[in-house]
């Protein structure tokens, strides 16, 4: 089950108005790899279904960061944002990761789709971003094997919090919950327009079965 289209607005929504509240002007993401706090519980108690939902916002996030990594690896080269052959590498990667870990690979390959879509969301922007003003264009090209090589960490990272969040995936409750976490991601990484919808995209096959 995917999240439905007035859902995705609102968690589109709520994410932006969060960003405007919070001030955000046209910062990007955190860097990629910083650790999920999840919510500190009374001790031996089972954690929370939105505990569980947090790490995947985070991790959503911290993927997300690596698009404009992968943008300025890119721009004036003319490589394609869209790569058919990378993304099956990748999505090939993920199901084999989740088959090991117990996630189910169905459910992972969707995420992973969503993921990759809301990544070349944000690289489209930031490329018309530079087209129309070239003054914020990169001045400087990063190694695209290092930035991939950071992908497929958070990869694993990604895969593990999928596997350990079945339940709460799958709970009547997911999405206000799972709106709840972006929201609060969006605030800390102070994510720009163009971030949040990236985040709101990278999310929207978490929920469901």
């Amino acid at each position: 089950m995917q999240l439905t289209t007035s859902i995705r607005r609102a968690l589109l929504a709520g994410t932006a108005a969060a960003v405007l509240c919070a001030g955000a002007g046209s910062a990007v993401a955190a860097p990629a790899g910083a650790p999920a706090r999840p919510t500190a519980g009374p001790v031996g108690a089972a954690p929370a279904p939105a505990d569980r939902l947090r790490p995947l916002a985070a991790l959503s996030a911290d993927r997300l960061a690596t698009a404009d990594l992968v943008a300025a690896a890119k721009w004036g080269t003319g490589s394609p944002i869209d790569d058919p052959a990378r993304e099956r590498e990748v999505l090939d990667a993920v199901a084999a990761q989740a088959r090991q870990v117990g996630a189910d690979p169905a459910a992972t390959v969707r995420i992973f789709r969503d993921q990759i879509e809301a990544n070349k969301l944000v690289q489209r922007g930031l490329y018309r971003r530079w087209a129309a003003d070239p003054a914020q264009a990169p001045t400087s090209r990063p190694d695209l094997a290092r930035v991939r090589a950071e992908i497929n960490r958070i990869n694993g990272e990604l895969v593990r919090a999928v596997a350990a969040s079945p339940q709460a995936r799958t709970a009547p409750g997911c999405v206000p919950r799972l709106t709840g976490s972006a929201l609060r991601v969006g605030r800390e990484r102070h994510l720009d327009l163009l971030h949040a919808a990236g985040l709101a995209r990278s999310l929207r096959s978490v929920c469901g079965g």
